[in-house]
Formats: C-alpha cells, structure tokens, sequence
C-alpha cells in the first residue's frame, strides 16, 4: 500500500499564521477580535492569542462577508447573530468549491 501523507489538524494557531492566512495585519486581527464577541482566542501565560479552528472559521466568515460581500462591521455583526448557523453552513460550501476549484486548475495544469 503506498504511503499517503496524513493532513496535520491542528489544536492551535498563533497570530503570525494567521496573518498569513488571510493575508493582513495582526492590528486588523486584533480589532475584529474586539469587535466580534464569536473570536475567543485563548491567551498563553505571555498573552500571546492562539486561535482554535473554529476562531479561524468565524474569522473566515467575518473577512467573506466584510471583504467580498461589502458589509460594514455593523451589518456583519447582525447577521452573524440573525443567520449564524446559516452563515457558517455557507462557508463550509464556498469553503469546498475553492478546494475543488484549486483542485481542477491543477489537474488542467498537468495535462
């Protein structure tokens, strides 16, 4: 049986990769953080944030609807109270088709 990488899940991220992820400043991380009562990232003894999966979730969300859908912070705010589950349920989809969207222009490069 060949081997197959496992993907590594993991427990925590720090600020710094989540900086990465989504491509902004750690302040801009930091006010939504303040803004936004669903990110609770935990602190260690140094006050360093460490973020879980579903901090990195919300955060999605909260970048998907204030970035690409044009709401202010108020408008998001309210509909992530209004439509939560809703709204988390429509990011695990947009979530999918970008793999499978990455997936398929990969696949056209090699051929």
């Amino acid at each position: 049986m060949p081997y197959k990488e496992r993907d590594i899940n993991k427990m925590y991220y720090t600020m710094g990769e989540v900086t990465e992820m989504f491509g902004v400043n750690a302040s801009q991380i930091r006010f939504y953080e303040k803004e936004f009562d669903v990110l609770q990232p935990k602190k260690n003894k140094k006050g360093n944030r460490l973020f879980t999966p579903s901090d990195i979730e919300n955060l999605r969300i909260i970048f998907h609807l204030v970035d690409e859908k044009g709401f202010t912070l108020k408008g998001a705010k309210e509909h992530l109270k209004n439509s939560g589950s809703e709204v988390k349920e429509n990011q695990k989809i947009i979530d999918s088709l970008e793999r499978l969207k990455s997936f398929l222009l990969k696949l056209n490069e090699e051929i």
